[in-house]
């Protein structure tokens, strides 16, 4: 972990017993977590949301990304965007730590993908909490994301052509 990240940016995700930490100090139990070929693959309920039965969240540490996506609570409700985050991934035998580098993309079922929290982003360079090397990682991997899932018009489509198969 760079020691320029402020500490609410990091997540621990510990295979063994299955707990997420933030550095909040908040833990929480996950109901998935397995690595696969392409990364981790986690599942954590989120009882506090109305319209969220779970967050499920893919590590991709070979493209530098956090994907989430929210399980609705009803069978019938539609699905909200995925989230790809831009992150650094570190991976040891018992546990995987995540530090949010802030920029992402929104990307709808059938959507244009769009960046999100540019503001926050720009905040926390602008305040020396994301170092300048950081900042441009981030940028490079947010924006040839983009540009693949654009290419791609469906993040499974572009999940597909980064060789991951597994069910979304």
């Amino acid at each position: 972990m760079s020691a320029a990240i402020s500490p609410q940016l990091v997540e621990v995700i510990d295979v063994f017993s299955s707990q997420r930490r933030q550095s909040s100090g908040v833990v929480a139990q996950l109901e998935v977590c397995h690595v696969e070929r392409w990364g981790l693959s986690v599942e954590c309920p989120t009882p506090e949301a109305a319209d969220h039965a779970a967050e499920i969240t893919w590590l991709l540490p070979d493209l530098g990304l956090r994907l989430t996506r929210f399980r609705p609570r009803r069978r019938h409700s539609r699905r909200g965007p995925s989230l790809l985050t831009a992150v650094h991934i570190e991976r040891e035998t018992r546990s995987w730590t995540t530090t949010d580098l802030l920029l992402g993309l929104e990307v709808g079922e059938h959507g244009r993908p769009r960046i999100t929290r540019a503001a926050d982003f720009a905040t926390a360079v602008g305040n020396g909490l994301i170092r300048l090397s950081e900042a441009d990682y981030a940028l490079r991997t947010v924006h040839r994301t983009l540009d693949e899932v654009t290419r791609h018009r469906d993040i499974n489509q572009w999940l597909a052509h980064r060789g991951i198969f597994d069910i979304w």
